[in-house]
């Protein structure tokens, strides 16, 4: 069944910025995200309730690394199911351009769509072998073009439209995804980086705050990311996604979904 969640999402808050002329003007953030329950916190997540810091990301690393780990063909027909368009059982959503695209258009032809990993799979060079390079909670679908254009750029506020960009913008070391999923886009980078922690062959994923990462395994950047995953709480759409992925797929969960409280008890 899927979690009862009580959600207590605080007022924007200010902070300061830039300065202009000798005066420090305000620069709009969002408040740190308030305290959630879950019908999986007496069960899945009962070893990391009232933790923080290192010992939180500690125990939400052995919760989740019990999963069921697919091959990357699967991935095809598993995102047919996970992002399927609530509108149009016919079609996924996309992440980015947010268009509603067939299923049945899944390739890498113009016009179709394909597997995007959220977390740049030449980030820690992990390829798309079973592990980080076909967990579903990082995978989307996403047009052929527009996974082209977002390559394996950091995230970061900024940039130029570009063909089916439904918003996200891109510059030429960054990408920033369209404000419906920036938490989205926030809470999988995380959720990757609390799950790889080189213990289990693929290397120790770490976000940072760089827009010039390259093939090391770090991702950024992260203020940016904390800032998103409070403006954009998870929403409906999100939040089926990650209990379709535990229910049928993998049988874990990312808890930044769950809990997006805890991306500022761990960061």
């Amino acid at each position: 069944m899927p979690a009862t969640r009580i959600h207590r999402w605080k007022p924007v808050a200010l902070t300061t910025a830039a300065v202009l002329v000798g005066l420090t003007v305000p620069a709009l953030t969002a408040a740190p995200a308030a305290a959630t329950t879950t019908a999986y916190d007496s069960t899945y997540y009962k070893n990391a309730i009232g933790k923080t810091g290192t010992s939180l990301k500690s125990s939400l690393h052995t919760i989740i690394s019990s999963q069921t780990k697919l091959s990357y063909s699967a991935v095809w027909e598993a995102l047919k199911v996970t992002d399927q368009d609530p509108n149009n059982s016919n079609n996924v959503k996309l992440l980015y351009s947010g268009i509603s695209r067939s299923k049945s258009l899944n390739g890498g032809d113009v016009g179709d769509w394909n597997r995007e990993h959220v977390w740049a799979q030449s980030h820690g060079d992990f390829g798309t072998s079973a592990g980080p390079g076909t967990d579903l909670h990082h995978l989307r679908p996403e047009d052929v073009q527009v996974n082209s254009i977002r390559g394996n750029k950091d995230f970061d506020n900024g940039g130029s439209s570009f063909t089916n960009s439904g918003g996200s913008l891109t510059d030429a070391n960054s990408f920033e995804p369209r404000d419906a999923v920036k938490g989205d886009v926030a809470r999988m980078i995380l959720y990757m980086a609390v799950r790889y922690e080189g213990d289990d062959s693929w290397p120790d994923l770490e976000p940072n705050d760089s827009t010039s990462n390259s093939s090391v395994p770090y991702h950024g950047r992260l203020s940016v990311l904390k800032q998103w995953n409070e403006a954009d709480p998870p929403d409906a759409f999100e939040e089926r996604r990650n209990q379709v992925i535990y229910d049928t797929y993998q049988k874990n969960r990312n808890p930044f979904i769950d809990h997006p409280e805890w991306v500022e008890a761990i960061w």
